[in-house]
């Protein structure tokens, strides 16, 4: 991890650089301003937070794994190696899904009502809210994962490339069986009934599924420069 971190720092500076993470964060707000009111269930707000973290953590690694020139990623997978070089640039995009998740997640907790979906039941706003930000941690793990499968190395051309995002995206949200579609329905069930979820076999479930995904796209940059 420590040979990582001049990478992260790189990536970083990247993508804080090239402004091109302001086109997500505005669409994040704006979908938040749109879904989530005030006054509104703890619960249902947080999974509607958390599931638009999916594909705005996909979006991230496209930006991530487009920032550089040919030559200077060239360059730098000289130095580095081009595996540890695209493992620190999906980390990246993981960390700023991830950072925005969080913010998300405050947000959430502070302008929500504590209660149960018919608003009869109260709910503990510190689990709710670490509910919340486990299902956000699960949508920003496959978002990561949908963009590592859906980005360069594997898919090159955008006009295949953003299409099959977009659709990554979207059945990690709806397909049965997705970590991010257990740990969102949890947090709704939860609210119907009253009860805080502990979405902790989805993260599990999302964690491994995007580390085969970015080990996938680590192990393909050596093969296609």
């Amino acid at each position: 991890m420590t040979a990582l971190r001049p990478l992260l720092r790189y990536q970083a500076a990247l993508l804080l650089r090239s402004q091109r993470w302001l086109p997500p964060v505005i669409l994040y707000a704006v979908f938040l301003a749109v879904g989530v009111q005030t006054g509104q269930p703890i619960l249902d707000s947080l999974g509607y937070a958390a599931a638009a973290v999916l594909p705005i953590a996909a979006w991230f690694v496209r930006i991530c794994a487009t920032n550089e020139p040919p030559a200077a990623r060239s360059c730098v997978g000289a130095a580095a190696g081009p595996t540890r070089a695209h493992l620190a640039c999906l980390l990246t995009a993981f960390g700023a899904a991830a950072l925005l998740g969080v913010a998300a997640t405050v947000v959430v907790m502070v302008i929500s009502d504590p209660t149960s979906t018919n608003h009869q039941t109260r709910l503990p706003i510190l689990p709710a809210g670490g509910a919340g930000l486990v299902a956000a941690l699960v949508c920003a793990l496959l978002g990561t994962a949908v963009g590592a499968l859906t980005t360069w190395p594997l898919l090159r051309s955008p006009g295949r490339a953003v299409p099959a995002m977009l659709l990554g995206a979207v059945l990690a949200l709806v397909v049965t069986g997705s970590p991010a579609r257990a740990a969102i329905s949890d947090l709704v069930t939860g609210s119907q009934a009253g009860t805080v979820p502990a979405p902790l076999l989805p993260l599990i479930g999302a964690g491994a599924t995007a580390a085969a995904a970015i080990a996938v796209a680590c192990a393909l940059t050596t093969r296609r420069g």
